[in-house]
């Protein structure tokens, strides 16, 4: 494989994200590590640091908590797809010519009139998911990475439909609904940290899957998935097509949590590794600093083949493998 067209991949693609073991003694083996490594949740939705603040404010004009209103059991609720390039705010239809597209769902009330927008996505933008900051006198990453439900009154016609997609999927009862909006609500609150990388073993049908995603898109297939199971039948007439981020590796490696690896002074040479790891990948750099970093990016992962994961809040080796990364417009068949 030439490095050439390599590099260029590899870079093209972080640049766009930069932007925006116990062993036993005796007869007893050691139990096997369980892939995909279940995305851990939690019993309750830790207050944001004050350090953590977002350049675009999340929920603007909604329920930052996903609580829904609640809907008459006789009512005909319409559902509808909804996706449009990440930040077509800002840069129109740029990220949707590279498949970078985000998801949520759509509401429309029969008795009420009433349209209504659900979505999951950052907290703090999609950096802060992806990278750490690396703080002055803190030894460990801090990362800024929680993700959250998004419920809001209307559907904004031409923000979905222009680049993307608006498509009704299918019609639920108001029962239906409300039932979907408690789901929501514990979903919401235990499923806390949003996991920018799928990874696995390699791009085949046949490969091991290593860390799965938590994004915007996978809320989405919740919903979806919840709402058949409540019941509802759900179609489209087009191709469900859904963007993930995949690394691929050889079997991942635990490393340990922040008070394992940057608590001990025995474990001083790996924390400095993954410092300098995630230092190519800080925020707001020059483009003189930028080209050093891509540079120092392909030479980590391409030549070392060397990646550091944080997930469930610990640190896990990765043993890079071609083609490194992948964005892909994947189909997702609705249930």
């Amino acid at each position: 494989m030439s490095l050439i067209p390599t590099l260029l991949g590899v870079t093209l693609h972080l640049l766009l994200f930069l932007h925006v073991s116990a062993s036993h003694s005796g007869h007893l083996a050691a139990p096997r590590q369980k892939w995909p490594v279940p995305y851990r949740r939690y019993d309750e939705r830790p207050d944001a640091d004050s350090y953590c603040e977002a350049l675009y404010p999340f929920c603007p004009t909604g329920d930052r908590d996903g609580r829904m209103p609640y809907l008459r059991e006789t009512d005909r609720i319409s559902v509808y797809r909804l996706q449009a390039p990440v930040w077509e705010f800002k840069y129109g239809d740029l990220m949707g010519k590279f498949h970078i597209m985000h998801d949520a769902v759509g509401f429309s009330s029969a008795e009420t009139e009433s349209n209504f927008t659900m979505e999951w996505y950052e907290l703090f933008q999609l950096g802060n998911c992806t990278f750490p900051h690396l703080r002055a006198n803190v030894s460990a990453p801090f990362w800024c990475n929680q993700g959250a439900a998004c419920f809001f009154e209307g559907i904004d016609d031409a923000h979905w439909s222009q680049n993307g997609t608006l498509e009704k999927v299918g019609v639920i009862t108001g029962d239906m609904f409300n039932a979907m909006a408690q789901w929501v609500q514990q979903d919401n609150h235990t499923g806390i940290y949003y996991e920018t990388w799928a990874v696995q073993s390699h791009p085949g049908p046949d490969a091991t899957v290593w860390f799965e995603s938590f994004d915007c898109s996978q809320f989405v297939h919740r919903t979806y998935r919840k709402l058949a199971e409540l019941g509802a039948k759900l179609s489209s007439r087009s191709q469900t097509n859904y963007t993930k981020v995949y690394l691929y590796s050889g079997e991942p490696t635990c490393l340990g949590n922040d008070s394992t690896i940057f608590g001990q002074p025995s474990m001083k040479n790996l924390a400095a590794d993954i410092q300098s790891f995630y230092y190519t990948f800080r925020p707001h750099q020059s483009y003189v600093d930028l080209a050093f970093s891509l540079a120092e990016i392909y030479e980590k992962v391409v030549l070392h083949k060397n990646f550091y994961l944080y997930y469930n809040s610990e640190y896990w080796h990765l043993p890079m493998k071609p083609p490194y990364m992948q964005v892909i417009y994947e189909e997702v068949p609705l249930p």
